[in-house]
């Protein structure tokens, strides 16, 4: 039976030996349960503080045919220096301590309001893993979507062009977790994902300059990513979200796209990582219809052991698991003209 993230350090890995401010399991769960990006992917520690550098290769040569008493000249191969960065996210929750007092169990209590900035993280650390620009937000960190969105650099290889036009657009990646390949990053001596501090009781300000007695709790998340090779990834872009039709004969064809995807994938002649597929819930409806109306058998389920230890059944195709988030949004635009349509 496989076994999800068994061999990279995920989150839940690091986590549970770093942790802090007490049980991992209550946050870890949530996380999971609500988008699983977040405890699939791979963590690096930075290199250099709250920075992280790394060399993305660029050019391999290739030797030269030597003859008897006749040298060769040294080749090297080209690089690209990079460095990426680290963002701080953080919010505090006050709770009335009277609503908490009244309530006969104030651990459950607190732990329900807590769920909701767990929720508020989760959405934004997810979200921001496909889309996040620091040309947009200096303060924030580098997601997928500008590393695939130029025709002109390199990394325009890994993008299969569904055709899309407008404004309602959606893509399915093709993600490879792993130390050479693609992994999120936290700073050198800091804990890593999610953290919680329980402040206690305090004195909270309303909005209108009224006191009042409240429990407070902290939490933070710093968090970075680097993508060390570009063609361990695949974005399936232009995706139009209102074309789409159960049998493909209008709109795009998911399950073409996707074997071209897979296609495009090279992850060299050893193991980078773990190679995982995801979509939107919309995608993944018609993706499964589509599959049913063409008797496909690219896709199948699979028994797996999650990083619970719990048996669920997963969805694969081409052998690569796929995984449904909501952090992929319906409201992209099309793909520039320099990417031609599959």
């Amino acid at each position: 039976m496989p076994e999800l993230g068994n061999e990279w350090p995920t989150l839940i890995d690091l986590q549970s030996r770093l942790d802090e401010y007490g049980s991992v399991a209550p946050i870890m769960e949530m996380l999971a349960r609500q988008n699983p990006i977040i405890t699939d992917a791979v963590y690096q520690q930075c290199n250099n503080g709250t920075k992280h550098r790394t060399v993305i290769r660029t050019g391999i040569p290739e030797p030269t045919y030597r003859r008897f008493n006749r040298g060769v000249p040294a080749t090297k191969t080209t690089t690209i220096p990079i460095e990426e960065t680290t963002a701080m996210l953080e919010d505090y929750s006050n709770v009335d301590k009277e609503m908490v007092d009244i309530s006969g169990n104030a651990a459950a209590f607190r732990a329900s309001e807590s769920r909701g900035k767990v929720q508020g993280f989760n959405n934004k650390v997810s979200r921001d893993i496909f889309y996040g620009s620091t040309a947009v937000t200096p303060e924030g960190f580098m997601g997928m979507t500008p590393r695939y969105s130029d025709p002109a650099a390199q990394s325009a290889s890994q993008v299969v062009n569904a055709g899309g036009t407008g404004s309602d657009n959606t893509s399915i990646w093709f993600i490879t977790w792993g130390d050479a390949s693609t992994h999120l990053l936290h700073p050198a001596n800091m804990p890593v994902g999610l953290q919680h501090r329980d402040l206690g009781e305090v004195t909270a300000e309303d909005d209108e300059g009224g006191y009042f007695q409240a429990y407070r709790d902290w939490f933070r998340w710093h968090i970075g990513m680097s993508v060390k090779d570009w063609e361990g990834n695949v974005r399936i872009g232009g995706i139009d979200v209102s074309a789409l039709t159960k049998d493909a004969a209008t709109g795009a064809d998911l399950i073409d796209l996707m074997t071209e995807g897979s296609s495009r994938l090279n992850t060299g002649l050893v193991n980078e990582g773990k190679t995982i597929i995801y979509a939107n819930r919309t995608v993944m409806s018609y993706l499964r219809r589509q599959a049913r109306n063409a008797k496909n058998v690219q896709l199948s389920y699979e028994q797996v052991l999650g990083w619970d230890g719990k048996e669920r059944r997963e969805l694969y195709f081409d052998g690569f698991p796929v995984h449904q988030t909501d952090a992929l949004l319906t409201t992209e635009a099309a793909l520039p003209a320099g990417f031609t349509a599959f």
